[in-house]
């Protein structure tokens, strides 16, 4: 049932105020009229489903049942129909008056009157009655007026009580008829004037003029009663017939004393009839539409009411009225037919009986958009209206087969497109309102969907059912809801030629076969056909099976969709089991379905033509169990839409490969896994172990894994495969590796060469590593020994510091007669398992002679090494300087125990050794003296035994105590410009500058010279100072400058400091500039096992000759020439010449340079004589005979060193 309203009202009369309970008070009355539908309605629903006849009486107290003021029935629902008692009416003196909205109905009288009232204010007395004349022949009704000035009677003891008095009213007609329409007895009490009014509607044949007369019935009173009343005044009246045809409405008469206000109305009506096709029968009781027999197009000739959504939303397009006045030519009525049957089937109704399976029961009380109520209306019975072939069709979504096939071969080639929603977004409570004719309000219906909710939680939604009264109704939308939301929320898009868009509509079910989901092609074109055979594009891409129900779906000419089953396929040729109605076209579809694997269903929503004539479809998934589901609670039946669900097999082909590769300039170790691709697999997961330990899970995408940082051990790997749905292979492919990781040594040095440089320095050439963990990390490590035979890695020391593992030359000093000796180092610390040798003979002759100033030889001493040693000791046994140990005497329990004092515990080595030469070096002055080391070492396991290694066995390099190759020394030489052997007394103090213990010390020496940073040695003289080689760290003063103790203390005394020297550097061979030297060797070990060997230990001190000549003399002239007067002429050097000093190989003055003269204006008899001759100059006289003579001359003097 549906109703279009408009609820206005015409409203008559005023309110009268309270009185006392048994007063007597002057009623009025309010009329309303109620617009309730634009068009014939059915009307009162109790007296429509009772069957009743309009105009009865039944009919009319049936209605009062559905009448409804303030939310009170006005007749109870148990009241008969026929003849109520007077207590079931809730209301009393409440009138109505129905019109049905028929185009010929009457008007209601009274309504909207024009009234003319006179006065007549004659009293009326027993036996004297009043009578007034009515001559107007358009008159309708007339009321007449009586007022009583008071009513009441005044009892023996003073009480007021009530009285009465009858009258009556007669109305004589022209022709003598007379009638007494009113005969009534007033009963009350009033003290103030009271009135009533009488209404009498004369028919429509009265014969005019009439007399309208009043008279008392009951005998006149006087005191004490008082019952006397006048006639106050006549009104005649005429009404204004206006019968308002095709609008239903109804007037309301009501007493002021009831409704002191304008109550709230509500009506339960039956609403608009509308047009039914010729076979259909409405169930009076329900409103539901049946039919029988074949539907030919044609409508009865009478409307019906009935709730069936179809035939409603027919009647709106339609209608002139109040519809969209579309001319039913333009309507496609075989569609509307078709969803009347779907929409009046019967179904559960959730509370164990039965109802159609949509209706709509709805008051339209507004204007409203047509586009939203036709989507309304629309979407009680889940249909979508659409324009094709020329009129306007409704597609529903009720069961139906698929029309018409979709793969990639008839798609543009964007193929198919698919968007969908968050499944976390998706309700899994839905509340729907609904109208409830029993309480006559809005109620909600709540439906779960407890699988969604137990993955999702609870996301609620509230929607409005239109048009709905039913609960099983309300209920079957929001399973419908909730059902699309979890299982249709996909859509999927794709474009399409003229071809197939002529044929598609909106709301079709289609198939679609596409291999992106399925994961197998399944569909193509057809290259040829009959009735029972087809020849398809391609078999090699294609998987064309006849087994588990295969069947073949084609598209025939006329473009309708057929299927057959699969009999046999041979080759490209499909042979079907029973002929199709027609040979398909050729490059026509086809699609091979069975068990295993179905195309995917949607439902098409929106088809629109582009602007190249190929039309874009959009269409949502659908399932066809889903009508069951909802309305039967029956379980989706399975579809099996892709084979990409199905469980793959475990890749093949399982290998590993181990390498060191370079990840950001550093080796890494790796472990490369590779395996063969499988079809239809979403990912692929590694786990792997090692040694035993817990699997670790990662998940790829590709059929590569690589394992950084791979360790040597044993790997075991399992390898699944993942489907589309993330389920992986029952089992896995297994592989077990051993790995070496980075401890393999690297390859050996290759192809060494030496080149000369010069008489201080060699290029070492050789091949560049080809180990990635050396060129990247790695070192080349090039020792030398001063052997030319017998050089090995554990007998030499490092020449140059480490070089990058990356080059392939070197430039190093030149030991002159010795062996250079290489090997790479990788980033872990392992050396190749081979020495590279290469020896230097005499590698380049020096031209110029030079002056050895010292040859020192520590080991050659005797005793040998007679420096002072710090944590290192001449051992008789090995013959050389050795590192000490870490184990004290006192700590030593088992004396006998000990096989070697010598070597008793690891050596030191945390801190290492330290050797100071016994000696320094002075040259006298400062002079540019060349160095030349002199190693020969050897590493050597003191005490072999593996609980004295504490380092990873991974890293050891040594396992037999065949090479010690973990030890290595290096010579370091501190310089002074001043005498090296210089000792300042001075006095000082140790402590934390405020008088407690510290460690900062403070010598006070006036006017010291000294600089920050500076490297002296103390002799503490007194005091607990510890003597030994310190830097310089402030200056505070001119006459103090502090050092730092390595221990705290508190104590000050004498002490003496050395000479200022620059602090040790690195002794590589080569020319350093200074007075005094002094050298110390460091012993170094990074094994507790290991311990270096110094044989021979020493330096070579030279300086080179040189010659210089007056040129640039400070006496000389431009040219170089110096006058040698006529005395004796004395000359002093540019640069000074080393002449020997003390404490070298050189005594004083034992190698004066060799001076040459050359006389520029020399006469005949000239001599010279040279005399005085000293480092720093020499005495000439330029002799004629006897007398000196004054000539120019220049000098050439050679000899050895360069003084400042």
């Amino acid at each position: 049932m549906f109703n279009f309203a408009n609820l206005s009202e015409i409203i008559l009369g005023l309110n009268n105020p309270d009185l006392p309970k048994d007063a007597l008070s002057s009623k009025q009355f309010n009329t309303l009229v109620e617009v309730v539908g634009e068009g014939e309605i059915e009307g009162s629903a109790t007296a429509s489903k009772a069957g009743l006849t309009k105009g009865t009486t039944a009919y009319n107290n049936a209605f009062k049942k559905d009448i409804f003021l303030n939310g009170t029935q006005l007749l109870q629902t148990s009241a008969s129909n026929t003849s109520p008692d007077e207590s079931q009416f809730n209301f009393k003196d409440v009138g109505f008056t129905p019109r049905f909205g028929t185009s010929d109905q009457t008007f209601i009288e009274g309504i909207s009157n024009i009234e003319t009232e006179s006065s007549v204010g004659v009293a009326v007395t027993f036996g004297n009655p009043i009578t007034r004349a009515i001559s107007n022949t358009s008159v309708n009704a007339v009321r007449v007026t009586v007022s009583f000035n008071n009513m009441q009677k005044i009892e023996d003891n003073g009480d007021i009580t009530g009285a009465s008095a009858g009258l009556k009213i007669e109305i004589i007609q022209n022709n003598g008829t007379t009638t007494t329409p009113i005969e009534d007895t007033v009963k009350g009490r009033s003290t103030n004037a009271y009135f009533r009014d009488y209404l009498i509607n004369l028919p429509s044949n009265t014969n005019f003029p009439i007399n309208v007369r009043v008279s008392r019935t009951t005998a006149d009173t006087t005191s004490p009663e008082f019952t006397a009343f006048s006639w106050s005044s006549m009104t005649e009246i005429i009404f204004e017939q206006n019968a308002y045809p095709n609008t239903a409405h109804l007037a309301l008469r009501f007493s002021a004393e009831a409704f002191p206000r304008i109550p709230t109305r509500s009506f339960r009506l039956r609403g608009i009839k509308t047009k039914i096709p010729h076979n259909a029968t409405v169930d009076i009781a329900t409103g539901r539409i049946t039919y029988s027999g074949t539907f030919n197009g044609s409508f009865k000739a009478n409307k019906e009411w009935h709730s069936d959504p179809a035939w409603v939303l027919y009647d709106i397009l339609t209608n002139t009225r109040y519809g969209l006045s579309i001319s039913e030519s333009s309507l496609d009525q075989f569609t509307f037919f078709n969803q009347s049957v779907y929409n009046n089937e019967l179904v559960d109704d959730g509370e164990g009986g039965q109802e159609a399976r949509f209706a709509i029961n709805v008051n339209i009380t507004q204007q409203a958009e047509a586009f939203n109520l036709i989507n309304d209306i629309c979407s009680i019975m889940r249909v979508m209206p659409f324009y094709a072939a020329g009129s306007i069709s409704i597609s529903g979504d009720r069961p139906s087969d698929p029309v018409y096939l979709f793969t990639l071969a008839n798609v543009t080639e964007a193929g198919f497109s698919y968007t969908g929603s968050s499944l976390k977004t998706r309700h899994t409570v839905v509340n729907v309102s609904y109208f409830d004719l029993e309480t006559r309000e809005i109620d909600f219906e709540t439906v779960e969907d407890t699988a969604a909710i137990a993955k999702y939680g609870v996301v609620s939604k509230t929607i409005q059912s239109f048009g709905t009264t039913s609960r099983g109704m309300a209920q079957r939308m929001g399973k419908w809801f909730l059902f699309n939301e979890q299982n249709s929320g996909e859509t999927c898009s794709f474009t399409i030629t003229a071809e197939a868009g002529t044929l598609v509509r909106c709301g079709q079910i289609i198939s679609i076969s596409d291999p992106v989901k399925a994961g197998v092609r399944r569909g193509g074109k057809i290259k040829s056909a009959t009735t029972t055979a087809i020849v398809v594009d391609d078999s090699t891409n294609t998987d064309l099976t006849s087994t588990a129900n295969a069947t073949l779906s084609v598209i025939l000419s006329d473009g309708t969709l057929q299927t057959r089953t699969i009999s046999s396929i041979s080759g490209t040729t499909i042979n079907v089991s029973s002929a199709f109605s027609s040979a398909p076209n050729n490059n026509s579809i086809f699609v091979i379905e069975n068990d295993t694997l179905e195309t995917t269903l949607w439902r098409v929503i929106s088809v629109k033509e582009n602007k190249d004539l190929t039309f874009e479809v959009t269409a949502l998934s659908h399932l066809e169990g889903k009508y069951a589901f909802v309305e039967d609670g029956e379980q989706l039946p399975a579809r099996s839409t892709t084979v990409l669900n199905q469980l793959k097999s475990p890749p093949s082909g399982l290998s590993a490969t181990e390498k060191i590769i370079e990840i950001n300039n550093k080796a890494v170790s790796k472990l490369f896994l590779n395996w063969q691709p499988q079809a239809g697999v979403s990912r692929y997961q590694i786990q792997y172990r090692f040694n035993n330990g817990n699997f670790i899970t990662q998940n790829v995408l590709s059929n590569t894994f690589d394992i950084e940082n791979s360790q040597k051990g044993t790997y075991e790997i399992r390898l699944f495969s993942y489907n589309a749905i993330n389920k992986p292979s029952a089992e896995p492919t297994t592989l077990t590796v051993d790995t070496v990781g980075k401890t393999a040594l690297p390859a050996d040095v290759q192809n060494v060469q030496i080149e000369p440089l010069s008489d201080q320095f060699v290029r070492i050439r050789f091949d560049k590593s080809t180990d990635v963990d050396v060129v990247h990390g790695g070192n080349v490590v090039i020792r030398s020994s001063n052997l030319t035979t017998g050089a090995t890695f554990t007998n030499a020391v490092d020449v140059v510091p480490e070089l990058s593992g990356n080059v392939s030359e070197a430039i190093v000093p030149n030991i002159v007669n010795g062996t250079y000796l290489l090997k790479f180092r990788d980033d872990g610390g392992r050396l190749s398992s081979s020495t590279a040798t290469i020896k230097n003979i005499n590698t380049k002759p020096d031209v110029f002679p030079k002056l050895t100033v010292l040859t020192d030889r520590e080991d050659l001493d005797s005793p040998p090494f007679q420096g002072v040693r710090d944590d290192c000791f001449f051992s008789d046994e090995v013959n050389g300087l050795v590192l000490g140990s870490t184990v004290l005497l006192d700590d030593v329990t088992d004396f006998d125990a000990i096989a070697d004092f010598d070597f008793l515990g690891n050596v030191d080595f945390l801190t290492g050794g330290q050797y100071f030469f016994a000696n320094t070096l002075d040259l006298g002055g400062k002079q540019p003296l060349r160095l030349r080391r002199h190693f020969v070492t050897q590493g050597f396991y003191p005490n072999d035994l593996f609980d004295s290694r504490t380092a990873n066995i991974d890293t050891w390099t040594d396992f037999d105590s065949a090479t010690a190759v973990n030890v290595n020394a290096t010579l370091s030489v501190a310089t002074t410009d001043s005498d090296p052997d210089l000792s300042v007394s001075a006095t000082y103090t140790i402590n934390d500058g405020s008088g407690s213990a510290g460690t900062t010390i403070t010598i006070t020496k006036s006017s010291h010279g000294y600089s920050v940073g500076s490297l002296v040695t103390l002799d503490f003289t007194s005091g607990t100072g510890v003597d030994g080689d310190y830097i310089i760290q402030s200056v505070p003063n001119a006459n103090t400058f502090t050092l730092t103790s390595a221990t705290s203390l508190n104590t000050s005394g004498n002490c003496t400091y050395s000479a200022e020297f620059e602090p040790y550097q690195k002794f590589v061979n080569g020319t350093y500039i200074a007075r005094g030297f002094k050298f110390k060797c460091d012993l170094l070990s990074t094994d507790p096992a290991q311990s270096i060997e110094i044989d021979q230990l020493g330096y070579f001190a030279e300086l080179d000759s040189r010659t210089e000549t007056s040129l640039g003399n400070a006496a000389a002239s431009s040219g170089g020439f110096i006058a040698s007067g006529t005395s004796t002429k004395s000359v002093t050097f540019t640069d000074s010449f080393f002449t020997g000093q003390s404490g070298t190989s050189v005594a004083a003055n034992s190698v004066l340079p060799s001076i040459g003269i050359t006389i520029e204006n020399a006469s005949s008899g000239d001599f010279f004589t040279l005399s005085n001759i000293t480092g720093t100059g020499f005495d000439i006289d330029i002799k004629n005979g006897s007398s000196n003579v004054n000539r120019n001359f220049k000098y050439a003097a050679t000899g050895f060193g360069r003084g400042s």
